[in-house]
């Protein structure tokens, strides 16, 4: 328990920045909405004119544009690229942090297995993305009744900003097992920046539309497709069941290598 909240300490200002910056961004472009959607004919001619790759790698769907869920959709997916780094960076650096502060050998002497280390740890970094979570819906919701033009499904609207918090857990599972596997990591942003950034781009350009594909299983920006959920009200099962392996195998062999490994301080 001391581990814990010791490590929930130290996260607590950089969940803070990440929780406001992503609320800033969703507060900037709702702020937009109402305005959009009195010329919602001309925005969705601009629109048109995007090549059609480019509009799938945004998530904008004309048919749904003019609408608060639609709009949001298309806001969302730079929203959930700062969630993924957000929960990049606590994956890579809460198994990494002793080595690169100096401070493993005297946590290691501790009469407490690795296993408990990895646990707290990791049970910091999911209730430091939950609290992310819970803010980030609680605010964006009330932001959207604010801005909004006509009704529109919370229920929808809660299941959109959800996907970002299962990205989230995926990344941090990512980072964990990334980071056991190098010997030393003096800077943990260029590794969370380089994984992020490239599984984005992955699925910005293999994926041109919302069909299902082999290739939406390469990026888990992919595995949760707006478009179906304002739909279908529902995921697809398929990428809730790859995402969910990602995670336990990930987090499996986080805890065996880091059981085992050798860990020396940064010099």
């Amino acid at each position: 328990m001391n581990m814990f909240l010791y490590e929930m300490k130290s996260l607590r200002k950089s969940m803070i920045i990440w929780t406001l910056s992503m609320l800033g961004l969703a507060a900037l472009y709702l702020s937009i909405y109402p305005s959009m959607a009195k010329d919602a004919e001309d925005f969705k001619k601009l629109l048109e004119s995007y090549p059609e790759a480019i509009r799938a790698m945004l998530g904008i769907n004309l048919d749904y544009i003019a609408s608060l869920l639609g709009f949001y959709s298309m806001i969302f997916s730079f929203i959930i690229l700062c969630g993924a780094i957000q929960a990049m960076n606590l994956g890579v650096s809460i198994l990494s942090k002793e080595s690169r502060e100096r401070t493993a050998d005297f946590l290691l002497v501790k009469p407490v297995s690795r296993t408990a280390i990895v646990s707290a740890k990791l049970l910091s970094a999911l209730t430091t993305v939950v609290i992310t979570n819970i803010l980030f819906i609680s605010l964006t919701t009330l932001m959207a009744n604010i801005a909004k033009t006509e009704d529109f499904s919370v229920k929808l609207f809660i299941m959109i900003n959800l996907t970002m918090f299962f990205v989230q857990i995926i990344f941090i599972a990512i980072g964990m097992v990334v980071s056991v596997f190098f010997k030393k990591i003096k800077n943990v942003l260029p590794i969370s920046l380089g994984f992020v950034f490239g599984f984005y781009m992955i699925g910005a350009l293999l994926v041109t539309d919302s069909s299902d594909k082999v290739e939406r299983i390469l990026s888990p920006f992919k595995y949760f497709d707006i478009t179906y959920i304002i739909q279908k009200g529902n995921y697809e099962p398929l990428y809730l069941i790859i995402g969910a392996a990602i995670v336990i195998v990930s987090v499996s062999v986080s805890y065996i290598i880091y059981n085992k490994k050798d860990i020396h301080a940064v010099s």
